[in-house]
């Protein structure tokens, strides 16, 4: 892999990963457009760096609520901090069966398939303009809401679909806060983005092969340093309802994804 391609992917990745206009279905077009020259082991280990940069960047910006949910985990006390980690908890559940039970058929869909990608991505746009109609309220997540905002992120599992798209449009429509939709959104995926990594590294799949140790690391710092300026932007972005502006985005780039795949 040459640097180049590094600081594309990482750009890539710490731009989509929080705005919703998925950060995998874009990996997988990035790659046919340069040509993925990489072997699979590589290729799922530059995966796996870049999504840890975005996971780093979220526990930067969220530090002091993730300290607040770990606190609150650890206390076995039913008062709000406990509550709201145990929605976190909830959230993870759905992502997590499907990840254990249908790994193998998941990662068989990140092959390039752009058909998949281009026609995800217009589901995405359409999420996006209903949750931009939606009502302005203050209401919070609830226990029934984080499960079907769970139920949304294992969906988004799927190469094209937004998981910070259809996890906070899943919570707008729901009736929570825009803003809040946002933050639960973030901190949810936190736990299962370093469960992942960690199963993916103790595997034993993925190698570093010679000459790769510089360009991960230039793509890490990338998508480190752009998540971090993303993720704050899409907070200030939700509260506007300036989610049109994606969905419309998300419809021609999954059109020309589409187009691309059958012409």
């Amino acid at each position: 892999m040459e640097i180049f391609e590094a600081i594309i992917l990482g750009l890539i990745q710490g731009l989509t990963e929080f705005l919703p206009v998925s950060s995998s279905g874009h990996l997988e077009i990035a790659k046919a457009i340069l040509g993925d020259s990489m072997v699979p082991e590589e290729s799922m280990l530059m995966t796996v760096v870049l999504h840890g940069a975005t996971a780093l960047s979220t526990i930067v910006i969220f530090r002091k609520e993730i300290l607040e949910i770990l606190k609150g985990f650890f206390q076995f006390t039913w008062n709000e901090e406990f509550q709201f980690s145990m929605k976190i908890v909830l959230s993870m559940i759905p992502a997590a069966i499907v990840g254990v039970f249908f790994n193998d058929q998941i990662e068989a869909l990140f092959d390039g398939n752009l058909i998949l990608v281009g026609a995800m991505l217009l589901v995405t746009g359409l999420l996006l303009l209903l949750a931009d109609k939606a009502k302005v309220t203050d209401k919070s997540v609830t226990f029934k809401s984080a499960f079907i905002i769970g139920i949304s992120q294992a969906i988004a599992i799927l190469p094209g679909i937004s998981r910070s798209g259809a996890t906070i449009s899943t919570s707008v429509m729901l009736g929570v806060d825009k803003e809040k939709s946002a933050r639960f959104s973030f901190l949810m995926v936190v736990p299962l983005i370093l469960g992942k990594i960690s199963k993916d590294l103790l595997s034993g799949d993925i190698t570093i092969h010679s000459g790769s140790a510089l360009p991960m690391s230039v793509g890490f710092v990338v998508a480190f340093i752009t998540g971090l300026f993303a993720c704050t932007w899409m907070i200030s972005l939700v509260k506007k309802s300036k989610l049109s502006w994606f969905a419309i985005y998300c419809f021609v780039v999954g059109s020309i994804a589409l187009a691309y795949s059958l012409l």
